[in-house]
């Protein structure tokens, strides 16, 4: 029976990060897919998490109330 499990190559070696359920033993093929560097998630500025380092006016001042110079294009 023909099982597909998820694995990594590095140098040289091939390392399964599953066991095949009802394989005892068979050939393989392998097929390398490589990919890019994980991108890092991101990181948002939270009020509060670093406490007395930001004064709550920085982030009145930070918040985003539109573009003045393009309130004619939107009617405002």
């Amino acid at each position: 029976m023909p099982a597909m499990v998820p694995g990594i190559y590095k140098q040289g070696k091939i390392e399964l990060l599953e066991t095949p359920l009802g394989v005892r033993e068979g050939r393989v093929r392998v097929m390398l897919i490589e990919e890019e560097e994980p991108k890092p998630e991101p990181r948002y500025l939270v009020r509060g998490k670093y406490p007395g380092d930001t004064p709550p006016e920085a982030f009145e001042e930070a918040e985003f109330h539109g573009e003045p110079e393009f309130d004619d294009l939107y009617g405002r």
